[in-house]
């Protein structure tokens, strides 16, 4: 079985924001045709929530942690980047947190995707020179951004159909 989440925040004001990248990633991966043992959910809750649902569909799918797939936003890497890793994360992620807390563990599959837009040749992260990092997730992508985003979308989508 593999249990999919993207994470992000409920809302029509939030649906292209950074920190729904994983409402996004999730939407795309719905269109395409799924092996019958993976159930892809998008979070239905706020971001710092997460753990509560996360625990509760584990729990209703009688699924091991392992088969635990979470998809959701990473300051730490660059937009066009992304890392499937079990067990590590971002350095902070309130959702991510509150799943750790919830499930009494830190070993499930996190799919990081990159949101960090570095600004044009200069090395400072761009939401340093603008705004805090929990301000920046909250913006929507760009158009600029979101050409560079949905390539990334479908090269996760592949790794995660077939690993």
């Amino acid at each position: 079985m593999k249990l999919i989440l993207g994470l992000g925040n409920p809302g029509e004001q939030y649906k292209n924001n950074r920190h729904n990248v994983g409402h996004l990633v999730v939407e795309v991966l719905l269109k395409r045709s799924l092996p019958k043992d993976f159930v892809v959910k998008k979070s239905s809750v706020f971001m710092n929530d997460s753990g509560i649902l996360v625990k509760k569909l584990v729990e209703q799918n009688r699924a091991k942690t392992s088969d635990l797939w979470v998809i959701h936003d990473d300051l730490d890497i660059a937009l066009g980047g992304y890392k499937i890793q079990e067990g590590k994360g971002p350095k902070l992620h309130n959702g991510i947190n509150s799943i750790e807390r919830e499930l009494g563990t830190d070993e499930f599959w996190r799919v990081r995707v990159g949101v960090e837009n570095r600004q044009r040749g200069v090395g400072e992260p761009s939401y340093a020179k603008a705004t805090e990092g929990k301000d920046y997730v909250l913006q929507d992508f760009t158009p600029e951004e979101r050409k560079t985003l949905d390539k990334v979308i479908l090269e996760i989508c592949k790794k995660l159909l077939t690993s």
